[in-house]
């Protein structure tokens, strides 16, 4: 693993925890920034040519469901809050890594 697919790893792991842990407590208006940067550094720095397809499947998948479910469990506690920080990280990355990939066909 290159030291640029860690750090992504890492902001990936973190973005995921942070998410979570941020919609137990919500309310800071920071927060969403905080996730947007991370999704840009996930984007950016952790998927590669070989993990783009898989990853445009599975973010495609996670940002309408996590928008859907946001609303549908928005009346459960916290799991609304959960879903839309989730949001918050894979739309960047997702929209970041098809940038990348029609970059890559363009080229060709």
């Amino acid at each position: 693993m290159t030291k640029k697919n860690l750090v992504g790893a890492w902001a990936f792991t973190v973005g995921v925890i942070l998410a979570v842990i941020f919609g137990l407590f919500a309310g800071f208006t920071w927060v969403p920034w905080v996730l947007v940067i991370i999704g840009i550094i996930v984007g950016l720095l952790n998927i590669t040519d070989v993990e783009t397809q898989p990853f445009m499947i599975a973010g495609a998948i996670l940002v309408i469901v996590s928008y859907f479910g946001g609303s549908v469990f928005d009346q459960i506690f916290f799991l609304g809050d959960i879903l839309d920080n989730l949001l918050m990280i894979f739309v960047p990355a997702t929209v970041i890594v098809a940038l990348k990939s029609l970059f890559e066909i363009a080229k060709k």
